[in-house]
């Protein structure tokens, strides 16, 4: 009964894991014209949540937070997936790597 335990366990926390993550809340962002659009996101404070960052620029662009420690390429013409949380209370800044200058915006956890 151990043996099988120990092997049903780690598949069971798999399928758990994967069922868990199509139920997050789900929030986009686009980058176009080097700009984050919107450029600020309310999410819920103490809850994961996804963000699909969508890149409509030709050139890549890295989605990166010093705050919430995240940091993805989005390849030209495509889009990532970032898991983030759960995030207490308060304002979380993002920028784009590649374009500090224009590609800023920040989560505001409430």
């Amino acid at each position: 009964m151990k043996r099988l335990l120990i092997v049903i366990a780690p598949l069971m926390l798999a399928i758990a894991g994967t069922a868990g993550a199509s139920d997050l809340p789900e929030y986009s962002l686009v980058v176009k014209n080097h700009v984050y659009q919107p450029s600020e996101l309310k999410v819920p404070a103490g809850t994961k949540f996804k963000i699909i960052v969508h890149n409509e620029d030709a050139t890549p662009e890295e989605f990166e937070s010093t705050d919430f420690n995240r940091e993805k390429i989005v390849f030209p013409n495509s889009s990532i997936t970032v898991y983030v949380g759960p995030l207490h209370a308060g304002s979380y800044v993002f920028f784009g790597d590649f374009h500090r200058d224009t590609a800023n915006g920040r989560l505001i956890a409430e």
